[in-house]
């Protein structure tokens, strides 16, 4: 009997975050919304990430507005997003009071499935975010930040995928983030999941970056995982993810199958074929990077150390902080290298390759060692402890990182209400808690209307004709001399 296989379609959130920095604006999105709400999708992930951010900071557009377009126009669709745990959408723990009026909002605008994930795979920083959905009656999705070191065994995955079920998950994603998930690990992590919790949905998170994790999705698929990630194949590969198209035919004569239209596949891949090259100059140029399963370093974790050390005019030492990035890890714990500790991390080996081996410590690195953002797998090298104590003049902590932090949630009514175009509504509060550095700025300008950053229609037919003119001009005609039976003569040759 042919087993179903739910498919989570990531075009219009982690594909282009991925792959055009989170900048492709609202408008460039709706016209495929009607297509993708009926082809088929167990889940359409369209918020959450760095979208939120990107909104405000790029695009001058409400994110909350975007998610009640998505529920507007995708009615047929359970709407996903990713949620940083006690993170939230923004770069620090947040009061508990917080974290349920931010589940609650999103609920409310439309949002069905939070997937709720920790840097740390710290089981207490989703514990407050996943009963907050629960409250609201939607879907709590725990997951796993894939990774490995000498302790992240089969066994552990199991145990962290008990310890999410315990706090209230109702399915489990094993995330990749940084297609670091092999065809063996990916079957046997699942199997012995499913082995131990068989009702429990898994779903599987793939990057493309390696080249390998089509066919991780395919062995996960054996094992027994219900639902895979996926994009459409004209917002695929590269530091993204494995096309859409590509696994349902995959499956195709075995005994899975992704029931999914495929006239209504071909209308999105041509959509958004259409749109991508107006965001030429935000799109990776990765492709295939192996060296990632040495180095554990995604793509882009790499761009932004390379950023900060031309930066310091010492771009010629980029090998030696990759060679300290796994050092640093290892210090810390063997934290997974995903927001923000892949730039916690990071960050910190270039300090450690242009200063001296911890002699500069960043606040967050020195957090991180004194468990202020949670819990990592393994014990922190004590030495690098002591320093970061002293530097930061603080003690460790052991606690959830969250019972330090008092209510916030009526401050932040305070500060939000006195800002110039604040609009009252509990969602600008949000807004502002998440980036109070932007948001004054995005609610006095809001009134503008959002913004597209990619190039014009206009602007892409100027270029593509300057191109042609410049390949007409080289099939001019060229002359050449040749001499042929001792005498010269003079060739003209027109380039076709």
């Amino acid at each position: 009997m042919t087993r179903q296989i739910g498919v989570t379609e990531l075009a219009l959130r982690d594909a282009h975050q991925s792959l055009m920095a989170t900048r492709m604006a609202i408008e460039d999105m709706v016209d495929a919304c009607a297509d993708i709400d009926k082809a088929g999708f167990w889940s359409v992930e369209c918020w959450g990430g760095a979208t939120f951010d990107s909104c405000i900071r790029f695009l001058n557009e409400d994110p909350w507005e975007r998610l009640r377009t998505f529920r507007k126009l995708m009615p047929n669709s359970r709407l996903q997003m990713l949620l940083r745990g006690q993170n939230l959408l923004g770069y620090r723990h947040y009061a508990d009071d917080v974290v349920d009026h931010f589940v609650d909002k999103a609920a409310e605008n439309g949002m069905d499935v939070f997937r709720v994930f920790d840097a740390l795979n710290d089981p207490r920083n989703l514990e407050r975010a996943m009963a907050a959905v629960h409250k609201t009656g939607k879907h709590a999705q725990g997951t796993i930040c894939y990774t490995t070191s000498p302790l992240h065994t089969v066994d552990w995955y199991v145990q962290r995928a008990r310890q999410l079920r315990d706090i209230g998950a109702q399915s489990l994603a094993l995330k990749d983030m940084a297609a670091l998930l092999k065809p063996a690990p990916a079957y046997d992590i699942v199997k012995a999941i499913k082995a131990e919790m068989p009702d429990m949905q898994i779903n599987i998170h793939c990057h493309a970056t390696t080249g390998v994790t089509l066919v991780s999705l395919m062995k996960a698929i054996e094992a027994g995982a219900d639902v895979v990630d996926t994009a459409i194949s004209s917002m695929s590969l590269g530091p993204g993810h494995n096309p859409t198209e590509s696994l349902q035919e995959m499956l195709e004569g075995t005994d899975y199958a992704a029931d999914l239209d495929k006239a209504l596949l071909r209308k999105v891949r041509d959509h958004f074929a259409t749109v991508k090259p107006k965001y030429a100059q935000f799109m990776s140029a990765f492709t295939v990077d192996t060296d990632i399963f040495d180095s554990q370093i995604p793509g882009g974790m790499i761009s932004n150390m390379e950023s900060q050390l031309k930066q310091q005019g010492a771009g010629d030492k980029l090998r030696e902080v990759l060679a300290e990035v796994p050092n640093v890890r290892k210090a810390s714990g063997y934290p997974p290298l995903v927001t923000p500790s892949s730039q916690i991390v990071g960050t910190q080996a270039v300090f450690n390759v242009l200063m001296g081996k911890y002699k500069v410590m960043t606040g967050e690195f020195a957090d991180l060692m004194l468990g202020y953002y949670g819990e990592c797998i393994g014990e922190r090298n004590p030495e690098v402890v002591a320093i970061a104590q002293a530097q930061a003049k603080k003690d460790p902590i052991t606690v959830r990182p969250a019972d330090l932090i008092p209510p916030e949630w009526s401050k932040l009514v305070e500060d939000a209400s006195k800002l110039d175009g604040f609009d009252g509504t509990d969602e600008d509060v949000l807004t502002y808690a998440m980036f109070p550095g932007v948001a004054p700025g995005f609610f006095s300008a809001r009134d503008d209307g959002p913004t597209n950053v990619g190039k014009s229609a206009e602007q892409l037919k100027a270029e593509a004709d300057a191109a042609s003119g410049a390949a007409n001009a080289v099939r001019g005609p060229i002359k050449y001399k040749v001499s042929f039976g001792g005498r010269e003569h003079s060739v003209q040759v027109e380039m076709a």
